[in-house]
């Protein structure tokens, strides 16, 4: 029997990601897919799929863009529209979200809340739904510091921002519909690039720390110092293959129904860890002496931010006492041959992608020349 899929959240990144993962794991038992996209970027995933299915043993038959919006009722699709889809899919993959750490609240409420809320409505009335499968992220755990579980949601928590608050109530709302239909929630860490290629859309997260170490090499600094050497706080970086694997994986196994998991990284370093190891792979330097973590509350930030490319909302990241446990992903992970691989050891691709394309802006948060 084939399983027929439906996406929403292409032609982002990870969404493409996880097609082409999951037509190299399971094309065999591939019947159709069909990918939601807004009208406006019909065109642009139109070429994106071209690519997809250039590199793949399926046929460009398999695959049907459906223009519709999930922000509005029934996904922006007509009713006939709607029912002979929810007739057939057999997977649904939620990834639809605005992942930006500065979103407005009124749109972040619109797609992350509101958009997720319509597609669980969509999603409830699939008769022959075999898994549906909603990209969280780890860090509905707000400003919550110490262990955080898998199993924990709702602790009473704030939030550093929009992008986490509206993620968290959204995650509330699709764990409603964990009860009605078979359910597999994605909590990621900060996604970085790809553990061999160093590929990668955005240079946020532990890039912004190369975008600092760039300014300091232009600048010809002589010495490098620590930022905020004097935190604890862990820097959970997790490559995108593995993310990527990893939920193709959980979204499909038995044991992955009706299970929230933490894709992070086991082994984090230190924040001050990972900053060492960069600057030495980028510049071949050992930082010395320590610039506080008290300046990120400093005036002088600000312009600091824009020279740099750092949100102000990343900043507070960097200073969080939080250990994201994944111990049932590692335990349904076992014998899959799916680990996460080790910071240090993908540093160099990491670090030479970065190096080849860091004068494009479109990979840029905010950083002015």
């Amino acid at each position: 029997m084939t399983n027929t899929y439906f996406f929403t959240g292409y032609p982002g990144f990870i969404a493409r990601s996880m097609i082409s993962e999951v037509i190299d794991k399971h094309a065999l038992g591939i019947g159709h897919m069909y990918i939601l996209v807004l009208p406006a970027m019909k065109k642009v995933a139109e070429e994106s799929l071209n690519q997809i299915v250039r590199q793949s043993p399926l046929s460009r038959n398999h695959f049907t863009i459906v223009e519709g919006d999930i922000t509005k009722e029934n996904l922006g699709l007509t009713l006939p529209q709607s029912h002979n889809l929810q007739q057939e899919i057999t997977h649904v993959y939620h990834l639809a979200a605005i992942y930006d750490l500065a979103v407005k609240k009124r749109k972040a409420e619109t797609v992350n809340i509101i958009g997720t809320h319509h597609v669980n409505q969509w999603v409830e009335n699939i008769p022959g739904l075999k898994r549906y499968t909603y990209f969280s992220t780890a860090y509905v755990s707000g400003e919550r510091e110490g262990t955080i579980l898998e199993t924990e949601l709702r602790r009473g928590q704030a939030f550093k921002n929009h992008y986490e608050r509206t993620k968290y109530e959204a995650e509330g709302f699709v764990e409603e519909t964990l009860k009605k239909v078979p359910t597999t929630i994605i909590r990621p860490g900060i996604v970085r690039g790809h553990s061999e290629t160093g590929e990668t859309t955005k240079f946020d997260g532990p890039y912004f720390y190369l975008n600092l170490l760039e300014r300091m090499r232009q600048m010809k600094m002589p010495v490098i110092p620590y930022f905020g050497r004097e935190s604890n706080a862990e820097g959970n970086f997790v490559p995108v293959d593995y993310v990527i694997k990893a939920a193709v994986y959980l979204s499909h196994a038995d044991v992955g129904e009706g299970k929230t998991y933490h894709l992070t990284d086991p082994d984090p370093y230190k924040m001050h860890e990972v900053f060492r190891m960069l600057s030495e792979e980028y510049l071949g330097k050992t930082p010395k002496g320590s610039f506080s973590g008290k300046m990120s509350k400093s005036p002088l930030m600000k312009p600091l931010e824009k020279f740099l490319g750092i949100e102000k909302e990343a900043l507070a990241y960097g200073a969080s006492h939080t250990k994201y446990d994944c111990w049932q992903a590692q335990h349904d992970l076992e014998g899959s041959g799916i680990t996460c691989p080790s910071f240090k050891e993908t540093l160099p691709a990491m670090v030479e992608y970065y190096r080849k394309h860091r004068e494009d802006r479109q990979k840029h948060v905010g950083w002015k020349s």
